[in-house]
């Protein structure tokens, strides 16, 4: 059997410039298997949107956290490979519960974490206190012996910030122990290019059907591309389209007979 430090360590490695981790993202127990089982899939990652939108609630820490740590630890029960979570802001404000509360996502089997610097919709957390609160992942990852991947999501080019602020809050992460970093809103080949030349370290990002093939992503130097929500609107536009083929007596679509 795999530990969960082994695992740990395996979706660290994983995370290389230019060969970039893949990660197909799921919501619950049978996406994660169903993901799981696909050809040289090597890790797993969930989506706060996708699995928020499951349970019937909006994404922002719509669940609670209990409902979130229950969430994660299904999905990790159900699969062998390395899982990360998407765990939005943490559920806490100040460093000290949200250390706490990585504690207790180590606790499920996770072995990765996405975590945000903004405060809210609209506002970044203060460098020094979001600094803080990568340095809280760090301590939570010493005092359970699980070096766990934090991907630390910089929000700054959403938020009305500008470039520079944006990198210097990337460096200052991973100072802090930040693993990857994650930059929302570089979205075309020259964003990109900027965040791979501008930050000292490796850089994941989200992919959607507007954005540069998965082989540009891996020439830039991207380290992880991950689709976020958009798997789960892929799945749904097949089950929407097939409801209505079978509603107007149509043909059985094929996926019908997929085995799970």
């Amino acid at each position: 059997m795999t530990t969960q430090q082994d695992k740990a360590v395996l979706l660290d490695s994983l995370h290389v410039p230019g060969e970039p981790l893949i990660v197909t993202n799921v919501w619950d127990a049978v996406t994660a298997r169903t993901v799981a089982a696909a050809a040289g899939v090597r890790a797993i990652a969930t989506a706060s949107h996708a699995v928020s939108f499951a349970h019937g609630v909006a994404d922002g820490e719509g669940l609670t956290l209990d409902e979130a740590l229950a969430a994660a630890r299904r999905i990790v029960s159900s699969v062998e490979l390395p899982v990360s979570v998407d765990f939005e802001r943490g559920y806490a404000t100040d460093a000290a519960n949200l250390q706490r509360n990585v504690e207790a996502l180590i606790a499920t089997g996770a072995v990765g974490l996405n975590l945000e610097d903004s405060a809210s919709a609209t506002e970044l957390f203060p460098r020094e206190l979001a600094v803080a609160r990568v340095a809280a992942v760090r301590r939570a990852a010493a005092s359970t012996g699980i070096p766990i991947v934090l991907n630390a999501r910089v929000d700054a080019l959403v938020r009305g910030s500008n470039r520079d602020d944006a990198a210097d809050r990337a460096n200052a992460y991973l100072e802090a122990g930040a693993d990857v970093i994650f930059m929302l809103g570089a979205r075309d080949e020259e964003s990109i290019s900027w965040v791979i030349e501008a930050v000292n370290g490796r850089v994941s990002v989200i992919a959607n059907p507007s954005s540069p093939p998965l082989t540009t992503l891996a020439e830039l130097g991207v380290s992880r591309v991950s689709f976020g929500p958009g798997t789960l609107g892929l799945t749904l536009a097949h089950l929407q389209a097939a409801a209505a083929q079978l509603t107007v007596l149509g043909d059985y679509p094929t996926e019908l007979g997929f085995s799970y």
